[in-house]
């Protein structure tokens, strides 16, 4: 389920879109405000179903918490909101369309440490890595410098802190880590 709000000029003139950052719980309430005052608004929702003890409630919630998107705000609004491309939102708005399942996901990028929420591994950390159209967390055994990469459902991660030994080389240069973290250990036979 998604709301689309706009008006007939705006929709004439096409252009980036622009993220406005509004407080927690109040999207829907800037949105129609923005809405009534002629702009062009876009608030992606999803529905999800809160349960309480005595009762389950559908909720249509935003994707983005705390954003709604604008195309064409004044020329004074420009200094402080996010440029967001045409293609992005158009992306969002074929997601919202469907009738597929959709939920807010944190945002994973390859390298990124991560943890299987589910599954028979559930609990297991390592690096997400992408092969092809295929996610995988890495397991890596330091010391010996060896990896076993197994295929997940990138849908089942949640990103945790870096361990202290990676957040120890943070402060070198990245060549410097590079090295440091591909060096041979010489005293181990192969």
């Amino acid at each position: 389920m998604s709301q689309i709000l706009d008006t007939p000029s705006a929709r004439e003139i096409p252009s980036d879109w622009y993220a406005l950052y509004t407080r927690y719980q109040h999207e829907k309430n800037v949105a129609l405000s923005l809405s009534d005052k002629g702009f062009e608004v876009f608030l992606p929702l999803y529905t999800a179903v809160h349960r309480w003890k005595d009762r389950d409630k559908r909720l249509s919630l935003p994707l983005f918490p705390c954003y709604i998107f604008l195309r064409n705000p004044t020329e004074r609004w420009l200094s402080i909101l996010a440029t967001i491309s045409s293609e992005e939102i158009d992306a969002v708005k074929r997601v919202v369309g469907s009738c597929l399942k959709l939920e807010p996901h944190p945002f994973l990028e390859c390298g990124d440490r991560v943890r299987l929420r589910a599954g028979p591994l559930e609990g297991l950390e390592g690096l997400l890595v992408r092969k092809k159209s295929v996610w995988k967390l890495v397991v890596s055994v330091e010391m010996l410098q060896r990896s076993v990469a197994v295929e997940v459902d990138a849908t089942m991660v949640e990103r945790v802190a870096a361990r202290s030994a990676e957040v120890a080389l943070g402060f070198l240069g990245a060549g410097a880590r590079s090295q440091a973290i591909v060096s041979p250990i010489t005293f181990l036979p192969r």
